[in-house]
Order: structure tokens, then sequence, then C-alpha cells
């Protein structure tokens, strides 16, 4: 055998394993998570009913409605998304400690805590994905009590530090909260806990957010992070997961979006929530009054409607013929003929932003009452005074940009309009970007920071591969 047929071989045995152990990866300083959608099913009238009363009471607890402290932080409020809704929730994955262990989280706007169910849990953890610190080895207990209440339960536990990653972006001793006892619903497999996406001035922890650390420590190439979330509303074959959309952090995807992004900046002195004043109200092609004090609102991935001033909900509904204010379980809430195509646009200073009928479209009681997704909310004190969740962002690209502070919208694109069929393939595991890290154990799907040319890589190793073995 000639020396160069050996060294061939000897080649051939270290490229092979390596070939179909990982591929050759192209690294790029941002970042992107395909997200899912977990829809809960056909729902009885009863546990509608159930689910509409408890929305008001959650965003009340979650922004301290009637308080008055200049700024309400994320532990007195929590927002009942994991318990889902009436038509879905988001959320992506990230990964905790060494060697890491993938968890989903809500991806939340409306706070800036992260945590996630303990493998001590005695309550309100069942058949969920738990974190142990024990099996990290740079887990660090730091002995400081959490709690997280809201209109109907809470979630209790304590502070830690650790390694966290959201597929090739990282942060060593991230302060996060692990919680050993929640109330039953709260979590729901396959979701382990939230991740907060707003300003530390609100996180409980006082912990710097993750994707605050992430931007001032220069990994990110711009200084901001985007969401494109699927719509599913009332689609009643839709299957209990479906592809959510996708979440970037560090850049904008333009395939997703067309035109220009119209940024609004947050007021001066408002870097807490992601928070716009409504200048612009239409509904039916009629405006809708709105005054400076009543403008502010949140702008949040962590709801699903939008709630508001009583006042200007009912002016909303009154310019929809045959609606009725909601009595009983639906009080706060309207009801409209479903026949009626409604079509609501908001401003925030810049460009009118329409929202689909579909989507303002809560619910269908009968064969001809429809339930609105806009309810009345009393929040009081500093509180914002509208809540806008996905109700509205299902329609649009939106930026969240930490420098200059300001949220930023833009109109989907064909392709992204195209991502919402149901039965769509869900997103897929990948190994962790860096693979010099410790392995990651996936228990749900994120896509990495790096880039991978499938394609070409894989016809390159099929060659070799082939070649080696015919020798």
């Amino acid at each position: 055998m000639s020396s160069f047929l050996l060294a061939f071989l000897v080649f051939c045995a270290i490229y092979t394993s390596e070939a179909l152990a990982y591929p050759h990866i192209s690294k790029r300083q941002d970042q992107s998570i395909p997200l899912i959608r977990m829809n809960q099913g056909r729902k009885t009238l009863e546990e509608k009913a159930a689910w509409a009363r408890r929305q008001a009471d959650i965003l009340l607890a979650k922004y301290g409605g009637g308080q008055t402290s200049a700024v309400q932080k994320r532990g007195s409020g929590f927002n009942d998304i994991v318990n889902h809704n009436q038509d879905s929730s988001y959320f992506g994955s990230l990964a905790i400690g060494t060697p890491a262990t993938s968890f989903n989280v809500i991806l939340d706007t409306g706070s800036a805590d992260l945590w996630v169910a303990s493998q001590k849990c005695t309550a309100g953890c069942h058949n969920i994905p738990t974190f142990s610190g024990a099996s990290s080895s740079t887990f660090k207990n730091l002995s400081a009590p959490f709690k997280i209440q809201y209109g109907s339960g809470a979630a209790a536990g304590y502070l830690v530090q650790d390694t966290v990653q959201m597929a090739g972006f990282e942060v060593p001793s991230q302060t996060f909260a692990v919680v050993d006892q929640v109330t039953t619903g709260l979590l729901t497999n396959p979701v382990s806990g939230l991740i907060g996406l707003a300003f530390q001035t609100i996180a409980s922890s006082q912990a710097t957010p993750l994707w605050e650390s992430l931007v001032k420590s220069g990994q990110w190439d711009e200084p901001l992070m985007s969401f494109f979330l699927t719509r599913f509303v009332n689609v009643s074959k839709a299957n209990p997961e479906e592809p959510g959309g996708k979440f970037t952090m560090g850049y904008t995807d333009p395939t997703l979006y067309g035109g220009e992004i119209d940024y609004v900046n947050i007021p001066q002195g408002q870097q807490a929530y992601w928070t716009l004043p409504i200048t612009s109200l239409v509904v039916q092609g009629q405006n809708i009054s709105i005054t400076a004090g009543n403008a502010l609102a949140a702008i949040d991935t962590g709801t699903t409607l939008i709630g508001g001033p009583p006042s200007i909900i009912a002016e909303i509904f009154a310019a929809i013929p045959g609606s009725a204010a909601g009595t009983g379980d639906y009080q706060g809430y309207f009801t409209y003929p479903c026949k009626t195509q409604v079509v609501v646009q908001l401003s925030f200073g810049g460009r009118l932003w329409s929202i689909a009928p579909s989507d303002f479209l809560l619910t269908q009681l009968t064969t001809e009452e429809c339930l609105g997704a806009f309810f009345q909310l009393e929040m009081g004190g500093d509180s914002p005074a509208w809540i806008v969740g996905d109700t509205f962002l299902k329609n649009v690209y939106s930026v969240f940009r930490f420098d200059p502070p300001s949220v930023g919208f833009a109109d989907l694109s064909g392709t992204a309009h195209d991502l919402s069929v149901i039965n769509g393939p869900l997103p897929t595991q990948t190994l962790n970007a860096n693979p010099s890290s410790p392995t990651t154990e996936l228990a749900s799907s994120a896509s990495s920071r790096t880039t991978y040319s499938f394609s070409s890589l894989f016809h390159a190793s099929a060659f070799i591969v082939i070649l080696c073995i015919l020798l």
C-alpha cells in the first residue's frame, strides 16, 4: 500500500467521523429563534368565560394597577400566558448550566425576569421539564427568596446564578429564579418558565436581564431584537403545536417584512416597559378620541389581548353596530355581530397599523354573537393606560431597540404571511453553535447563531464519505 493511499485512508477515518458529528459553521453576531405556537384546542363556553374573567385581574397585577409608585416591578405581577389563553402563546428556548440543558420559555416583553421550574418543585410542575442546579458545575445558589404574584395564583422560589445561553450567545453567572412552588395550571408541558425582555428597571430580582447583558457587552451586531408571530386564531384544525414565528436578537430579518421600519421613541423617563403613546385610533373608519392622559401603551408579547381605558373601549364598540356590553364572566368585554368584519387601526406617532378582523374576533359565542379582543382595563396610578398584546403584534413585524430606546413596526412580507399555514414543519433541534462548548441536551427546538450551508456541505461530505467507503 502506498504512503499516499495510507494517508488518505487515515484522513477518511477522521473526516467521516467529524462530518457526521457536526456541520462546519459560519459565525455571525446575531441570533434567531424559531417560535412554537401552542393551541389549546376548542373550549366550552364555560371555559371561555372563565378565561376571559381572569385577564383583567392578571394584567392589573402584572402592571400594578391602582398603585402609585413610579415603577411597578414584575415581582408583584405576572401574566398567565404559560397557562395559555383563548387562542395561543409563543415560546422559544434557551439553555442553562454546564453541561447545558435546553428549556422552553415564554418570550415576554412585558417583564424583565427569567425564571424556570426547579427539579425540586413540589406543586404545579407535574409533567414538565425542570432544572436541577446539582447537575451544573457552574451553578450558584444566591439563597435569596423570589416570588411572582398574579391575578389568581403565584410562583415562588429562590434566586440563583448560572451560565445561560440562547442558541449561541452566552452570559456567565446570569441571575435568574428557580421556582419550586407554582399555582396549578401556570406551567403546561413543554413550557418550563418565562424570560422577561423588558428593561432592568422593572426586574424584581434587580438583575440585568439576559438580553440587556448581551447588548451592553457588545455581543449583538445591532442593539435590537425583533418578533414575527404567526396567526392561527380560531383555526379549528390547527395542531396543538404549530410554527409560531421567529424571534431575532441583534438583527432584523428582511425576508419577514417589507418597506421601512417605523420607529417611535419611548417617552423620556419611561424606559421600564416598552411603552409608546397611542396617538390615533380608528374603528370602522371612525376616529376615536384619545387624550394624552390615557394614551400610554405597553407593547407586550406576553399578553394575548388589548386592554384599555373603559370609556375608550366602550367608544370603540359604539362604532360597531349591534355591539353590546358583556355581563357576568364577560364583564368588561363586548360582543358584536359575527357577520361584521371589524377593522381597527392604531398609530403610535407614525403611520396607522391595521388589526385584521380575524384578530379582533376573540371567539365566537353563538352562531351570531362574537366576542371582541379589546376589553376594559382600569389601571390607575402611574401604570400604562393600555396593554397592547398579540392581537396587534400578529399584524406587524415588531422591533424592540435598546439605543435609542424605541419600538418599531413594519409591514409583514408575503413570506411571513405564507408561514401561517397549519401542519407546517416545527423548528428542528440543533447542536450548540460552538463545538468546543459543552454539549447541549435539547428539550426543545432553537436555531443557532451560526449559518449552515447544508446543500454544499452535504454534497461535498457525501462524496468524500462514499469515496472512503469504496476504498
